[in-house]
Parts: C-alpha cells; structure tokens; sequence
C-alpha cells in the first residue's frame, strides 16, 4: 500500500521504461561526437600492434585509407593523424616535419582521396621529429626554445594543410602558436583550414602509451614540465584558452581527459566554445586491462566515461575507442 505521505512526485517514474529513459535523457552520445586518433608508419600493407595499447595498431598509409573509408561508414566524422617517424629521419632541427613528402602528408592526402567526406585533423608539434623528444628545439642546456619554434610549427602547419589536413591542432604549448599559424594559414590561402588547439595540456602520466604508438618512448631527455601545464593548476587552464581564442582557434581541447573533467566544465561555462577533450592512450590502456582482469565490463565502462565527457559540456571526443564506440552506438 502507498502511504499518503508520499510525495506526489517520484523521480524513479520516467526511470521505468528504455524508451521513457531516452525521451529525458539530458546528455546525447552517438558516433558524431568522436574522434579516432591513427598511428601511421612507413611500409605498404602493415600493421603493427602496439602492446601497450590492445587493440590499436600502427597502419600504413595504404591501410591508412582503409581506416577513413571505415570512419566514414562508421558515420565518424574526423580522424586525427599521429607518425611513428623511422629514427634515421629524427634530428635536433626536427627538419622531417617541414617535408611536403612526409609521412603524415603522405597519410592525409591518402585519407582524404579515400574519404574526402571525413575530416582530417594533423598534430602539430615536433615530437615525433626530434631526436630528443621535445615538442619544440633545444639550446644547448636542453631548454626549450619558445620563439624560434613557434616559427617551426608554424611552417609545419602550412605543409599540413598543403597536404589537406581540415583542421591542424598544435599540441606543443608554445606560447603564441596558434597565432601565428593562423597568420601563416590565412597568408597561404588556407583561410578554412581550422585550429584546434590544445589548449590546456597537462604534464600528465597518461601518455606513456602513446610515446610507444610514435617511437619516442625512451628519446625524451628530462620531462615536459617546463611547458605543458602543472595538474595542479585550474585558473591557469582558463587563461591558457582565453589566450588561444584570442590569438585564432576554432576549437579548444583538454588532455588528458577523464581527469580534467572539472577542466572541461569551467572552459565550457567561461568561454562557451567547442571543448573537446582527448580520452589519452593511458585512460584507453586502463579500460582495456581493467575489462581483461574481469574488473569491469569493458562495453559499459567504454560507453560511460566517453558519456561523462558529453555530459561535461564535451563537443567531441578524441578517442582510440572510436571504431567499437561507433559500433555500439549504431
């Protein structure tokens, strides 16, 4: 029997039924809202598994092609581009990243013949090019140079687009590089080119994997301290984006992510702009052991940390779960 003192409203109602859930859900995930991040490496026809993280690989430009043909039919809008440079091409001036004839040029002018409907999005930064690891050049203490390689990334930029890239995202955290790659894009045409930048990036411990998907695992001399952003800090991330949005970005980005989510929230209700945030190698290799230890099963945990990003105030994702993500959503 109901007892009369009962509120007249009980929230469990519209709880009961899926279709009555999904008529009041406040927070919508489909595959639109995802990124899928691919590794790509010289050679015809490979790909390489990458043990640290399951289930993802390194592809050739070829099988490149494939992937976009598989986003497309996946109905994910945008891939984003990473290079496993070969060492012999690696240098202190990290000049392989200004070749037009590079393997991520390579990879983007294929992606978009394959798939000229799906959105292309290139890394902007000079990791994967340096001898040393750093995202920028050194002096000869190991600092590393602002300036002089803001202009590098700039001309960086530019043979990205010049390949086809849609959106070019620097991932460096110079100061004043988005500014002037958006000056360098507008002067050589490329106006609809778009910048996401990440803007609030953190000197996380989540990227280990991803420094073996690139080959710089074990290049890097000292750390990234000195440039990407403290995990402590929360009011620097807004001036951070407040500097990037000034200075020319379409869009604003969050790394890692599950972490940062408080990050994701106050950017959103600051600035009101795209905030994406990137789910990095290292939360994707959590899930994944998580779901082979039977902690958890790896579906549900997949499809609700990438929904804790929307609800956030996430316009998209970045994520190695995409393909499975999109399959499920479907």
């Amino acid at each position: 029997m109901t007892s009369a003192a009962f509120p007249a409203l009980r929230l469990r109602r519209t709880r009961t039924h899926a279709w009555s859930r999904a008529l009041v859900a406040e927070t919508s995930l489909g595959p639109a809202d995802l990124i899928w991040p691919l590794f790509v490496t010289e050679g015809e026809g490979v790909e390489e598994p990458i043990a640290t993280l399951p289930g993802v690989s390194r592809w050739s430009v070829d099988r490149i092609a494939e992937r976009a043909r598989e986003a497309r039919d996946l109905g994910i809008p945008c891939i984003a581009l990473f290079p496993n440079t070969p060492a012999a091409l690696r240098s202190d001036d990290a000049a392989e990243a200004f070749n037009p004839d590079n393997l991520i040029c390579r990879a983007v002018a294929a992606a978009k013949a394959a798939a000229p409907e799906v959105g292309v999005l290139t890394d902007v930064a000079l990791d994967p090019y340096t001898a040393h690891g750093h995202d920028g050049l050194v002096d000869a203490s190991g600092y590393v140079l602002n300036d002089a390689t803001v202009q590098k990334l700039a001309a960086q930029a530019l043979v990205q687009a010049a390949a086809g890239a849609d959106i070019v995202a620097p991932s460096d955290m110079m100061d004043g590089r988005v500014g002037a790659i958006r000056s360098a894009l507008e002067q050589a045409g490329h106006a609809n080119v778009q910048i996401m930048a990440y803007a609030a990036k953190y000197a996380s411990a989540f990227y280990g994997p991803f420094r073996d998907a690139v080959g710089s695992r074990g290049l890097l001399k000292g750390d990234k301290k000195g440039y990407q952003m403290d995990p402590a800090n929360a009011l620097e991330a807004l001036r951070e984006v407040a500097l990037d949005l000034a200075e020319g970005a379409d869009h604003v980005m969050v790394k890692p992510g599950l972490p940062y989510l408080d990050i994701v929230r106050r950017v959103k209700e600051r600035f009101e702009v795209p905030v994406f945030a990137y789910q990095v190698s290292g939360e994707y290799a959590m899930i994944e052991a998580a779901a082979a230890a039977g902690a958890g099963d790896r579906d549900a945990l997949m499809i609700e940390t990438l929904m804790a990003f929307k609800r956030a105030g996430c316009a998209g994702i970045l994520t190695y779960h995409a393909p499975a993500a999109a399959r499920l959503l479907s």
